[in-house]
């Protein structure tokens, strides 16, 4: 038989029965719009949780002093401070590198009239806002200027500032830090307390070369921070940094580094695997409702073999060969469940858009999980068609003939 024909001659069986044919692809249309929205809100997650880990330093690399112990944990034991601003401007020539900020931290006194609070004071660059995607609320960051001529200018975190001006603008104001004026032009965004409980917003800012020479007489950093464009150019970023600062602190091949590079890309990998997993595992629950949707197909395929037994018959007896009632049928089946595939598209698309006005959660619809999703409704059509057409081809042609 003609491929034309055969489907010419399922389109009109199927025609006959429109409520049925409707109701037998329910089960498809249903699994692979499952599959097209779940696939979409975990990439929408996966998205988002790339986006902040971005935006809290996910794409960064910390340079400390010191080497590591065996544990790798780093060793402060006997740390010598091996670290300059030069190690950081050497490294922001780097191809990888987006952003450096030398980093020099220690604790202070900060007084404001009658009121005065113990804090953190760290020294840092401009550049230090961009690496962790952290901004002022109010006010306005220092400039390379600013740490050029050492300025004293501070930046608050949300605590010191509630703490020594309670309601009060802050800005223009001026503090002392330790024995120093500061005068305060910015007040840093709440970013809250780390997981271990640490308040992240109980700190001052100000330029790094501000708390070298004014306030603690050296010439080194604690630490370096960097960003990279994106987290996949961390390890060819941690790879350049280690051989400069190699070459630069003059480090042997059989010498140990003075320093070390931590990142957090072991956290980044394990977030990604765990989205990848909650993937597979959602899109592989959708698919259940595909296997449901076969199960239904061949059910009523099978019903409208016992209905259309004598029509088999007819058909063999002019001519019609096994291999044109297998292929009729299981035409019959694919195209019920080709119908219920591209409905499902279109609900799974309509259905991760309605998720995401409603969740305010960004879903991703790829091309790749509407493919897998038709194709996996197709093979599903050949799968569960396959046995009632086979079934249809084997009738006796003169017992069909008498069926009633």
């Amino acid at each position: 038989m003609n491929p034309l024909v055969a489907f010419r001659v399922s389109y009109r069986a199927l025609r006959r029965n429109k409520v049925r044919s409707i109701l037998t692809t329910l089960g498809i249309i249903i699994g692979v719009a499952a599959v097209i929205t779940m696939v979409s809100l975990t990439q929408g997650a996966k998205k988002i949780i790339e986006e902040q880990l971005t935006s809290l330093g996910g794409n960064s690399l910390i340079i400390n002093s010191g080497s590591r112990s065996r544990s790798g944990v780093g060793n402060s034991i006997g740390k010598k401070n091996t670290l300059s601003p030069d190690d950081a401007e050497a490294i922001r020539k780097l191809s990888t590198i987006t952003h450096v900020s030398p980093i020099l931290d220690t604790t202070e006194q900060v007084v404001w009239g009658n009121r005065d609070w113990f804090t953190a004071l760290v020294g840092v660059s401009p550049d230090f806002v961009f690496i962790n995607g952290w901004f002022p609320e109010r006010g306005s960051f220092f400039h390379n200027e600013d740490v050029k001529n050492a300025e004293l200018a501070c930046v608050l975190g949300k605590t010191v500032a509630s703490k020594l001006f309670g309601y009060q603008n802050p800005l223009g104001k001026t503090i002392r830090i330790g024995n120093i004026s500061f005068k305060v032009i910015g007040v840093m965004s709440s970013i809250g307390q780390t997981p271990s409980g640490k308040d992240q917003d109980d700190i001052v800012l100000i330029p790094y070369t501000t708390l070298q020479k004014r306030i603690l007489g050296v010439n080194h950093v604690d630490n370096i921070s960097v960003s990279v464009r994106t987290s996949k150019d961390i390890p060819f970023a941690e790879a350049q940094i280690t051989q400069l600062l190699r070459e630069r602190h003059r480090i042997r091949p059989n010498m140990e580094d003075d320093f070390y590079v931590k990142t957090q890309l072991n956290i980044i990998e394990r977030i990604f695997t765990i989205s990848k997993i909650m993937t597979i595992l959602l899109g592989s629950i959708a698919s259940i409702s595909l296997i449901v949707g076969g199960i239904g197909i061949m059910n009523i395929m099978l019903v409208s073999v016992t209905e259309r037994t004598r029509e088999i018959g007819i058909r063999m007896a002019v001519g019609a060969k096994e291999r044109d009632i297998l292929i009729q049928f299981l035409i019959e089946a694919v195209v019920l469940s080709l119908t219920g595939g591209l409905i499902g598209i279109v609900l799974g698309i309509v259905g991760s858009k309605i998720s995401s006005f409603f969740t305010h959660w960004p879903t991703l619809v790829s091309f790749g999980s509407i493919l897998l999703a038709f194709s996996f409704a197709a093979i599903v059509g050949i799968f569960f068609g396959l046995y009632p057409a086979s079934k249809a081809s084997k009738l006796d042609p003169i017992e069909a003939l008498r069926y009633e």
